[in-house]
This record gives structure tokens, sequence and C-alpha cells, in this order.
């Protein structure tokens, strides 16, 4: 063994305290960078693989009913590769035991033999049977809130109609990873399911025989996906079409994405704290050490040892403090992805998960922490190398202290000694000086990203719930109907209150800029649900004419108040308009625009029509509020406001829980 390396092994075990805290910092960067990109790397395999298997479509077309002949003339367009086509429809569903109001999407699948496109994966069970009427398959998350069993009983009312299931099945299907219901916020995997049903008797009860009201279809390689879109949509506009989107835009798929998106840019912000804090650390620890060792140092030049010797010999210090640290960081951050892994695995209806770490992650994460940390000491390993023998063999010169520019600039006098010595010193050493604000900033800065995404969490709930959405219960049609409904609804023994609105999909136009999204028609001088400004301070009353949009989407679309936009509505006669952009707003929860409800009626010239009704109810009675809502046939759902927020904290506990946990270790290590 070589002298210097003996003297390497002795440094280390001098200064093992010290060099065991970097590393361990080192590592937590590592971790974060790997258990990141491992969880997205895992979902992202697993997603694809699942939507490979079970034939994921890529475009979706919702219409109100098509004769099944149509589908041929699907299949014919150029860049169709396979068309299916289904029926879709909304039940109320009926679970014994579960006193509230529980909303079910319902699937046809063939009567026999499994579905062309998007097709099922059973977890347990079978597949309906042909001939049989009464059986269905539910989606696993529902089965697992309820706690079915195979065999069970429940009841679908499907337009009035009510028909006695028996659960032969629990799947989960590539076009509802995330299931949510229409309106709502968060996941309810106890009040809202999807479920499965053979086609025929599907179509008995919703009155489409010999019909169709969805298409799915795949493109063939090359196809101009515009083009086929446009195809689609004038095919299926004269039978109700709502317009073809992509897999990007399909609730489910977008929702996914949208957290793959976000777990991507969090790989940027973690690990570049703990690299930073690490390199900060390293510089000190160096700086010191070279500072220590000038004699050291002047003795080994004077043995021979070039520069190159003496800098290298450095370099294999904070080369093997690296090592450490990337050893530990990758190990913790495989446990740690397979941690989180399963958090989104458990959030989202996946049928497996393909965990893996892959190699190239690794060694990213290596890379990564040698360049940090030999940015971090440059400087330090320099000094040493040039330093010269004669001149290390006397102890440091004393430092010369100059006035800094903020003296010169006559900023003196306001200053006394001490404020003055301490700029001084800053202004000797500005590289270090600024090494160790950066080092400072970066460890602050994980404190604060621990604790900043719960509480920006909170503020958007009380912006949302506690001043937005002030109802008890948000009532849902079937189909848009007339005013006489709310009346129906406020003389239900109970009901306090009640007011209405109207949500219509659209798409928005603006030059080249297109979006897809809703209008919310609101009354004036409502109560239940209200609208405020930027800072939450004043209530925003809704314009008697125009469009009021977010800030996320004025900014998609490039506009601004007073400019004009199309608005295509994607709903009856399918009109379009031109409207104002009457008003800018933030909105914290969903990207949708507002309008006065009068005006939005005059604007599809559709009377009084409404959507839905928002309701205040005797909380005492709320039970025998839900057993009426059960019963009326033109109710498609129900959304109760209080489940709301339970929703969001069920779905949101266990991701802060977890961010919360790592951040306060990684914290812990960073005060060691």
């Amino acid at each position: 063994m070589r002298a210097l390396e003996r003297k390497l092994l002795r440094d280390l075990w001098h200064m093992r305290g010290a060099a065991l805290a970097i590393a361990l910092v080192l590592g937590a960067g590592v971790a974060t960078f790997t258990m990141f990109l491992t969880t997205l790397d895992s979902l992202e395999l697993s997603v694809d693989s699942f939507y490979r298997t079970n034939r994921f479509a890529d475009l979706f077309a919702p219409l109100k009913r098509a004769p099944q002949g149509l589908h041929e003339r699907v299949a014919a367009i150029p860049g169709v590769n396979q068309v299916d086509t289904r029926i879709v429809t909304y039940a109320t569903v009926d679970v014994a035991g579960f006193p509230e109001p529980v909303m079910g999407l319902v699937t046809s699948v063939p009567d026999s033999g499994p579905a062309l496109l998007d097709e099922l994966y059973l977890l347990s069970g079978r597949r309906v049977q042909a001939g049989r009427d009464d059986e269905v398959v539910v989606s696993r998350s529902f089965a697992e809130a309820h706690r079915f069993r195979l065999g069970d009983k429940l009841s679908l009312t499907i337009r009035g109609k009510r028909k006695e299931l028996t659960i032969v099945g629990t799947a989960v299907s590539p076009e509802y990873v995330h299931q949510l219901r229409p309106g709502g916020v968060f996941p309810d995997d106890q009040r809202f399911g999807v479920f499965w049903m053979a086609r025929t008797p599907l179509a008995s009860a919703n009155d489409m025989e010999g019909a169709f009201n969805y298409v799915v279809l795949t493109l063939a390689h090359g196809a101009n996906e515009q083009e086929v879109i446009d195809q689609v949509d004038r095919l299926l506009g004269p039978y109700g079409g709502t317009g073809a989107i992509t897999r990007e835009h399909q609730q489910s798929h977008r929702y996914l994405a949208q957290e793959l998106q976000t777990l991507r840019s969090l790989v940027g912000v973690f690990p570049l704290i703990f690299m930073g804090v690490a390199a900060f650390l390293l510089n000190v620890v160096v700086n010191r050490l070279v500072g220590m060792q000038r004699e050291q140092i002047a003795t080994l030049k004077a043995f021979g040892y070039s520069n190159r010797d003496v800098a290298l010999h450095y370099l294999q210090m904070v080369l093997a403090i690296v090592a450490v640290g990337v050893t530990l960081g990758a190990l913790g951050g495989a446990a740690l992805g397979w941690w989180f892994s399963n958090i989104y695995y458990a959030l989202f209806s996946l049928p497996y998960l393909i965990f893996r770490v892959h190699i190239g992650i690794l060694l990213g994460a290596s890379l990564i922490s040698v360049i940090s940390a030999l940015l971090g000491t440059l400087f330090a390993v320099r000094a040493a190398a040039r330093l010269r023998p004669a001149e290390a063999m006397r102890p440091e010169a004393p430092a010369v202290y100059r006035t800094t520019v903020i003296e010169r600039a006559g900023f003196q006098r306001f200053m006394g000694q001490p404020t003055r010595m301490i700029m001084r010193h800053l202004g000797q050493r500005p590289m270090k000086s600024l090494l160790s604000v950066l080092g400072i900033a970066f460890a602050v800065g994980i404190l604060m990203t621990g604790r900043f995404q719960g509480d920006s969490v909170t503020h958007i709930m009380y912006l949302q719930f506690g001043l937005g959405q002030r109802e008890d219960i948000s009532v849902m049609f079937v189909e848009p109907t007339s005013r006489r409904a709310l009346h129906d609804l406020v003389g239900i023994p109970g009901v306090e209150r009640g007011e209405v609105y109207r949500w219509v999909p659209v798409r928005l136009y603006a030059g080249h800029q297109s979006f897809r999204t809703g209008i919310m028609g609101l009354e004036a001088g409502g109560d239940l649900q209200r609208v405020f400004d930027e800072y939450a301070e004043k209530e925003v009353a809704l314009p008697p004419e125009g469009v009021v949009v977010n800030d996320y989407l004025a900014t998609r679309l490039g506009i601004k108040v007073g400019d004009t936009i199309t608005v295509e509505f994607l709903e009856g006669r399918r009109p379009v308009r031109e409207l104002k952009v009457a008003l800018l707003l933030p909105k914290m929860l969903g990207v949708f625009a507002y309008m006065d409800l009068a005006a939005l009626n005059r604007t599809l010239q559709e009377g009084r029509a409404i959507s839905g009704v928002n309701l205040a109810v005797d909380e005492y009675q709320a039970q025998a509020i839900y057993d009426r809502l059960k019963e009326m046939p033109r109710v498609s759902g129900v959304a109760i406001r209080e489940h709301e927020i339970e929703n969001f904290h069920k779905t949101m506990d266990q991701t802060m829980l977890f961010f919360t946990f790592v951040a306060t270790v990684f914290s812990a290590i960073i005060a060691l």
C-alpha cells in the first residue's frame, strides 16, 4: 500500500463522523433521485404493459344513439384500425346496508367472449355468460370498498328500470384506471363504481336494442389523428356525437398522466437540494482539512509528490465519501421506491405492479453525485495542489481585509464596527461565502419542501370547500330538465333551500388554440356555490353577459379580458357562439369556465333548463332525503360535500404521510 493510500485511510478514520454525515446527506439525495425515478419507471412500465395487453383504445367518441349499422361506416374511415361499439349509461346503485346514494357507470361487454378493445382484466370470478341477464362484473375498488364477494347481490336502476344482479367477477379496465364520478374531484370508491353487463340485457334496460352510444377505436400506423377525429365527428354528429377525444384527453388516462408528470417534476427538486447541501459540506470539510494539513502537503511535495498526486489524493478522499453515500442512497432509494410505487398502485386501478430498479437510474445518480461533489470541492483541491512547499511550511498568512463595495458606496456610516467586520470577512472569500449561503439555503429548502405541500393543500381546500362550495348535497340529473325539478327537491322534508345550476361540455377556441372543458352556469345572488377573487377576500358576482375563465385557461388559450372566444357547445344541437371574456379568476380545483345561468340559457336558446340542484339540508333528516333521492329516476348522481372532503383527505393522507416521513428523516440527517 502506498504512503498516500495509508494517509487517505487514516484521514478518513479520523474524520469518520464528518465523512459519515456527508455520506448520509449525499445518500439522501441519491435515495430521493432513485425513489422518484424508480417509481416513475415502474409505473410507466406497468401502465404500458396493461394498456398494450388489454388493447387500450386511441380515440373515444360518446354520442346520443346510433344504429349498429353505423359501425361499418366508422371502420371504413381511412386511418382507423379497429372499432368497438358499446352502450354506456349511468345508474343508481342500491347496496344493501349502505344508506347513502351510490352512482354507477355501466358499460356493456360482449354477450360472450372478450371485447375487441379495452378488454377487462379479471381479478376474480368469471365473465358474464351468454343468455344470462342477471349477472354483472364489478370494479375491484368498488367491490373492496363494500367487501363484496362473488355471488353477492346488488340492484341497479337504469332509466327507471330496477334490475337485481349477481356479482360474478371483479375486474379492472385500462379505460377506468382512475374512477371518478361526473362532477367529482376525488375518487369515492364507496359511492361510485364501474360495472360491466352483457350487451343484450343492458340494451334492453337502456332502450338501446340494435344501437350504441359509445365508440372506441385504434388508429392504423401512420394515420393522421386529427383527420380521423374530424371524420368521426362528421359521421357521428347527426346522432348526437359530442366530439371524439384522444387518449390524452380521456379522463382516466389524463389524470394518470398528470400524476406521472408531477413525479417527473419532483425528480429535480429533492435530489438537487440534497446534492447542494452535500457539495457545501464537502467544500467546508476539505477546505478545513487542507488548512490543517499544510505542513503535510509541504512534506509530500518535498519528497517528490507532484501537484497532480496531491490533487488526486484529496479527490480520492471525496470519491470515497461519495461511494459510501451512493451505496447507502441506492439501497434506501430502492426500498423507498417500492413503498412509493405501492402507494400509487393502491391509488390507481392497476391489475399488477412491475417494479424494477433500472441500472441506468443508479448510474445517473452516481454520475450526478460525483459531479456535485467535485464541483463542491474543486477550489479546495486546487488550492491544495497549487500550494508551494516553502509556503506550506509556514502558517497561513493573515488575511488582508479591504473596504467592501457597500462601504465604498457610502453605507459605512450606517454600519457599526461588528457589521463592518462581518461584511469584510464575507468579502474576503466571496466564493466560500456564496457556497455557505447556498448550503444554508438548500438546508432550509428541505424543511420548507416537507411542509409546503400540506399547507398548500389545506389552503386550497379552504378556498374550494370552505368559501366556494357550501352546499350539503349536489344533485345531478340524467339529462337537462326544466326548472320544475327544483320545486320537487325543495319539497322534500328536511331540504332547507336549493339553487339550480347548468353544466354544459364545451370546446373553447382562441386563434389556433383550443381546449375541451365545460361551462358552469350559476344563478345570480346564489349562496351555496360562490366565486371569489384572487385573494379570497371578496365574492365576485358573475357578469350578466360573457364568460368567466380562470387564469390557467387564459394562459392556455392566450386570452385576456375583453377578447372574444369561440365556444362550441357539445350538447343538444351543438351550437357555436362567439362570447366575450368578461372576467379572469383563479381556480384551485377544476379547469372550467363560468357564466350567469340566465345568460347561458339565452345563449343555448333552451328556456330555463338546468343540469342539477345544490341543496342545503337538515343534517338530522339527511337519511330520509337520501332515500327519497334514490327513488327519483331523473337523478343520475348525488354528491355530498362532507364526503368530498373526506375523499380528499383519504386520497392525500397516504402520500402526505409518506412525504412527511421522508422529509423528517432527511431533515434529521442534515441536522446531524
